[in-house]
């Protein structure tokens, strides 16, 4: 029979061995709207998932959290701020565009000013911020809707970024 007292030391060992395994990890967020989350593709082939396998295939151990919304805007990305970046967090892939995009959509402004306050937030707490690569090279990679990325899509803005990532998760 185990003593209390070795079943609590196991108990804490394991505990312990995992905290050591996510302070390893390096923790990546990337937060935004639909072509963040991967609207019209699947979730391994939204881009922070393409990211995150390139990044392994590179050593990397980084893991990159997928906190895109479908038709968030600036505000409302600011208001879950806190709870879609967790502590810890070390570097955010941030979305500057569509939120915007999707308040002006919505006859709500620019909110820019919402974009600032994620920026200054996020400075506030030690945590780099990598804006999202866009490029006009990004519209042949359109669905149908000529809003949101293909695979295709995806994959160039993964592979743009990656570089800036394995820069900053050193």
């Amino acid at each position: 029979m185990i003593s209390t007292a070795r079943l609590f030391a196991a108990v804490a060992f394991v505990a312990a061995m995992f905290c050591v395994a996510d302070i390893a990890q390096a923790q990546i967020v990337a937060i935004g709207a639909s072509n963040v989350a991967g609207r019209g593709v699947s979730s391994s082939d939204a881009w922070p998932a393409q990211l995150e396998g390139m990044l392994a295939a590179k050593g990397r151990n980084v893991h990159v959290t997928n906190a895109g919304i479908s038709g968030d805007t600036n505000a409302g990305m600011l208001a879950r701020l806190d709870s879609a970046v967790p502590q810890g967090t070390r570097i955010v892939l941030l979305d500057r565009r569509g939120g915007g995009w999707n308040a002006r959509r919505r006859g709500m402004g620019d909110q820019n000013a919402e974009l600032a306050a994620i920026e200054a937030r996020l400075r506030s707490r030690g945590i780099r911020i990598i804006p999202m690569w866009w490029n006009a090279a990004l519209r042949q990679y359109l669905q149908p809707d000529g809003i949101h990325f293909t695979v295709e899509g995806h994959r160039l803005v993964a592979t743009r970024m990656l570089p800036a990532v394995m820069g900053a998760a050193r």
